[in-house]
Order: C-alpha cells, then sequence, then structure tokens
C-alpha cells in the first residue's frame, strides 16, 4: 500500500499569522490534527498540530495574542505520494510525530496521520476478538 492509499487529500491550510485559537477552531471544524502552515516569504512549508496548540495553551500562553508562526514546526519532514505506508510509518516512529505533509511536485497534495495509517491496516490486521460459545 501507497501514502496516496492513506492520506487525506483535504488539506487545512493556514497562514503564520492566524492564531491559536482560530487555527484550533479550524482543526476542530473540520475534525483534522493539524494544519499545513504557509508562509511563502519566511519559511515556506510548516506543520502545527492539536499538540502545539495544547503545548501553547499548557504554559499558560493567550491563544488569541499566540500566533501559527511561533509554534509552527518547519524543519518538517515530508512523504510522497509513492512513499510505502511502511515508509511513513518508519518516519513518524523515528521522528516521534504523527503527521506527515505529503508534497507531490513540491506543492501539499495531502497529509497521511498514524490514524489513516490504523485505518489502512485494520481491516487485514485486526481480527474482531472471539466470543466464546
Amino acid at each position: 500500500m501507497l501514502v496516496r492509499d492513506a492520506m487525506s487529500t483535504v488539506v487545512l491550510t493556514i497562514g503564520p499569522a492566524h492564531t491559536l485559537r482560530q487555527a484550533a477552531a479550524l482543526m476542530s471544524a473540520r475534525r483534522v490534527g493539524a494544519a499545513v502552515v504557509l508562509d511563502p516569504d519566511g519559511t515556506g512549508i510548516g506543520i502545527l498540530t492539536e499538540r502545539d496548540v495544547l503545548n501553547s495553551v499548557g504554559l499558560g500562553q493567550d491563544p488569541d495574542a499566540e500566533r501559527a508562526h511561533a509554534h509552527t514546526t518547519t524543519d518538517v519532514v515530508f512523504a510522497t505520494p509513492s512513499w510505502t505506508v511502511e515508509e511513513a510509518a518508519a518516519a513518524m516512529a523515528h521522528g516521534g510525530f504523527r503527521h506527515l505533509i505529503v508534497l507531490d511536485r513540491g506543492e501539499p497534495a495531502g497529509i497521511v496521520s498514524v490514524r489513516d495509517i490504523i485505518r489502512l491496516w485494520a481491516p487485514a490486521r485486526v481480527r474482531a476478538p472471539q466470543v466464546p460459545a
């Protein structure tokens, strides 16, 4: 199986000036755990995750004042649609993160998450528990 089979192609993108509250509201409304942060004048493509928002709030920072750019991960590991799901899972496990931005010809084409991979693998690898008769 390839990343293209597991990834979500509807990608939430935000700008670096979005507040964390705005980012969280958009992620919540779309039911996603990450947003791609596009900063054409700065760092390029980054990612803001629910964990980034949680860490900021946990530190007592104001989500209405904090901007996405201050919490965006910019040293991102990118996948391509032709990676295997196993390669994506290995990259996530090695890097300790749960989302990979998928680039196709240098542009964001999707996001693959641990949850996406589990959904793909579960039917083939997980059997319903057997109930004794």
